[in-house]
């Protein structure tokens, strides 16, 4: 019989985290994070504001660069490869690890050129078979029946909902390898958040996806692989019917119980 613990034991990861600290100034707001997170599977960094989820998030594809006075320390490899090594180019790290924010943040053009923008840029297409992959990656975000008679109007005309489709199917289409979810569905209302959980349940079986979300209902329904991050620690990680259902440390009980 295969238990958690010999899935976890015998997993290669998609994502390698060793000893990672990172400083906002004189904050230290990461201690020593350690974490093998798996492939084709959906990770939950839970834990309540300010515990530096989104900040581990960020130094998945160096986006905490990109905030003044951060520093950063450790190891982060993606298939073996350390992406702070100087031979790695920032940008294809970027494009290998697409991120989904809070609050969706369309491009100022229509529907089909938010989607096509990516695909003009990092694949070269020049309108041969654009039609096609603009549709594909607006059906894999779930959008393309609400949307494919009004493909040219603007995709800021799109409920905020939509929107947030339309900034997967955007994220979707330069191909990436893993999808980093900030919170993603936050400012949504609970249709729309449902039809974005739905999404990244069935995108699990292409992509790894890591999501951040403070609500402990949604880390129970998605998580394939859970870790509780504490006042910048990671308390406790493994698979996610072992964290929910049987945790070891008393923090992690205490939080899932609802006492802190």
């Amino acid at each position: 019989m295969t238990t958690s613990a010999t899935r976890e034991k015998d997993m290669k990861p998609h994502i390698s985290i060793r000893d990672l600290e990172v400083f906002y100034g004189e904050h230290c707001a990461l201690k020593h994070v350690s974490l093998a997170i798996p492939p084709n599977a959906i990770t939950v960094i839970f834990g309540p504001s300010g515990c530096g989820k989104s900040t581990l998030l960020k130094s998945l594809n160096r986006f905490i660069e990109l905030t003044d006075g951060a520093r950063q320390y450790g190891e982060i490899r993606i298939d073996g490869i350390n992406i702070h090594d100087p031979t790695v180019d920032v940008t294809e790290v970027r494009k290998r690890v697409g991120l989904l924010a809070q609050r969706p943040h369309p491009l100022p053009m229509s529907i089909y050129d938010n989607v096509a923008y990516g695909l003009r840029i990092h694949r070269k297409h020049n309108g041969r078979n654009l039609d096609g992959l603009v549709q594909h990656y607006l059906e894999q975000a779930g959008l393309w029946g609400e949307v494919k008679d009004r493909l040219r109007a603007p995709a800021t005309a799109l409920s905020i909902g939509q929107q947030q489709r339309l900034c997967l199917a955007r994220g979707l289409a330069v191909e990436p390898e893993i999808i980093l979810g900030d919170e993603p569905t936050s400012a949504l209302d609970p249709t729309s958040a449902q039809h974005i959980e739905k999404r990244l349940l069935e995108l699990k079986q292409s992509y790894t996806i890591v999501l951040v979300t403070h609500i402990l209902r949604q880390a129970k329904r998605l998580a394939d692989y859970a870790v509780f991050l504490y006042l910048g620690e990671v308390v406790e990680h493994g698979p996610a019917d072992q964290v929910f259902g049987a945790p070891k440390d008393p923090r992690t009980q205490a939080y899932i119980g609802g006492e802190i």
